[in-house]
């Protein structure tokens, strides 16, 4: 006898995964299921509904090949390299850019490193302290700079030098036109020095600068509770120049944030530590420079170079140069001789091979030469009594240029030589 009993199982078809409920069911039973009226339910097509029947199950690692995969060896070498320093997603970003010709938005790059745990918690370790939100406020044409000191970097050379340097920041409040200049000291009279630099290459004076509390410039710094005291020599400086000085409260880099977000930008010669000469340093720092002043700014719609042009007409001439001179750090042309070297007070100093033939300009800055061509500063040599100073990535490259050898051997070659022009002529490669 067959005995047929109705059998009433009450379950709900709430989501795709519930239907493999189903699966058991139709082996057993006489169940017919309406796949197009599920489908209509879910909002899916009805093979859809067959497929989760049969035991479909959605991956739960489900990942889309990233456009950044292919840089993903080399992200985890740069930053596992002690030397170079990767303050900022946007920094790592823009080396690789720069570096590696990588292509991709810069909001896409920092979402790919945020998903890559082993990525994130690199920039996730410096815990710097957040000030507050300042106040978004805007200054007319003309009216205000706003100068800073970045101080002490301390950069490694490809030579395996490690040398501190300071940058002088020139940021103009109404057109962000920006310029920076390198400096192995602050005092007052570089700092004066630098500022003239900057109004030429604006061509005038604005009405007032805005300083943090630098000894350059302050004798006493101006706090919430003392208005402060301006160093005498620098006050006399501002007056000839024309323009008023604006010293912030210490402790509150907030009154000058113009200049403390373009501040960041200069840490992306950090990623470069280890990887270059002196003279590559100074042409990266030129390099960001340009590119900030010609890249379009969204926070203020503006590119500063264009800025510039309407701001020109608004700035205060230069005092002439009668008065501008005063303030210059004492300039000495000398000539590069055939051994891409130029004389100082019976020493000799080697620059690039680059300028051999040519006039270089010779300031001394607490016991440095600053070297400089058509106002750029190429190099920096210590101040020595040796007759022979050479650097020696000068000097590898004028081997490169004499030597019929591949580059290896000719480094080898040109540091042995090195050695023993030290041994006769007493050589100081510092």
């Amino acid at each position: 006898m067959l005995i047929r009993e109705k059998v009433t199982i009450d379950f709900e078809i709430e989501k795709l995964e519930d239907l493999e409920k189903l699966k058991e069911l139709e082996g057993v039973s006489d169940l017919k299921v309406n796949k197009s009226e599920l489908g209509r339910k879910l909002g899916v097509d009805r093979r859809t509904i067959a497929k989760y029947i049969k035991g479909y199950k959605k991956p739960s690692d489900r990942r889309r090949k990233s456009q950044f995969d292919e840089y993903y060896e080399l992200i985890s070498k740069l930053l596992a390299n002690e030397e170079a320093v990767f303050a900022y997603k946007r920094i790592l970003w823009q080396y690789l850019r720069d570096n590696h010709g990588m292509s991709g938005a810069q909001s896409s790059f920092r979402r790919y490193i945020s998903q890559k745990p082993e990525f994130n918690k690199y920039f996730q370790k410096d815990n710097r302290i957040k000030s507050d939100s300042p106040m978004r406020f805007e200054t007319g044409a003309g009216e205000q700079v706003q100068v800073d000191w970045k101080e002490k970097i301390t950069f490694k050379l490809d030579t395996g030098e490690t040398i501190i340097f300071h940058i002088f920041v020139f940021l103009l409040s109404f057109s962000r036109f920006r310029i920076y200049r390198l400096s192995l000291s602050m005092t007052r009279e570089v700092t004066q020095h630098l500022l003239n630099d900057c109004f030429e290459v604006i061509g005038g004076v604005v009405q007032k600068a805005v300083f943090d509390n630098t000894k350059a410039v302050m004798d006493e710094p101006r706090t919430k509770y003392r208005k402060g005291k301006i160093n005498p020599k620098f006050q006399e400086f501002a007056k000839d120049y024309g323009f008023e000085i604006h010293p912030c409260i210490s402790k509150r880099p907030q009154t000058k944030a113009k200049v403390e977000a373009p501040m960041k930008i200069l840490d992306e010669l950090l990623a470069y530590s280890g990887k270059l000469s002196f003279e590559g340093l100074l042409k990266k720092l030129a390099e960001i420079n340009d590119r900030e002043n010609t890249r379009y700014h969204e926070a203020y719609q503006m590119h500063p170079i264009m800025g510039l042009k309407k701001e020109k007409d608004s700035l205060r001439p230069l005092p002439p140069e009668t008065l501008r001179s005063l303030y210059h750090i004492k300039t000495i042309r000398a000539k590069v001789n055939k051994s891409s070297m130029f004389s100082y007070k019976g020493s000799h100093y080697s620059v690039a091979p680059d300028y051999i033939g040519k006039h270089v300009q010779i300031q001394l800055h607490d016991q440095h030469l600053n070297v400089y061509y058509n106002k750029i500063l190429i190099t920096i040599h210590q101040i020595s009594e040796k007759k022979l100073n050479y650097l020696e990535e000068h000097y590898v490259e004028i081997a490169k240029r004499t030597l019929p050898f591949p580059d290896e051997k000719i480094e080898e070659i040109a540091k042995e030589n090195l050695r023993k022009i030290g041994e006769r002529y007493e050589y100081n490669n510092t």
